[in-house]
């Protein structure tokens, strides 16, 4: 079954060396592999990762892609902010964030666009 294999999130970038460059300067990623096409693996612990791929024609999606976990996340805006992430906000049926969090009974979370628009989020478990 699937519960325990390794998962690996794929997102489109146009241009792997800026893509490169945001997940290793501006968020702190190790690549860990370069795949013969040019994508490029992250992973923090082995068992779950990004693979940016090279796609210069992939529009990006409109939701969010990947959502890290952390333990404070006034913390890491604040670090990310540093580097030049810049936190949406949004006010719609059901999600409103006050100072780019939203809170819900079990979770904040922010949300923030990598250097090809695809949407990542940082969340928080309450």
């Amino acid at each position: 079954m699937l519960s325990t294999a390794k998962m690996t999130a794929v997102l489109p970038v146009k241009d792997i060396d800026r893509a490169r460059d945001f997940y290793q300067k501006t968020l702190g990623l190790t690549p860990t592999a370069t795949m013969e096409d040019g994508s490029e693996l992250f992973s923090s612990d082995g068992a779950t990762a990004i693979e940016l791929m090279v796609k210069p024609g992939a529009d990006t999606s409109d939701h969010t892609s990947v959502s890290f976990e952390v333990e404070d996340l006034p913390v890491e805006m604040k670090r990310l902010e540093g580097n030049g992430v810049v936190f949406a906000d949004y006010d719609l049926p059901g999600l409103k964030t006050v100072d780019h969090i939203a809170t819900t009974t079990h979770e904040k979370c922010a949300w923030f666009a990598d250097s090809e628009g695809n949407i990542l989020c940082l969340h928080q478990n309450i």
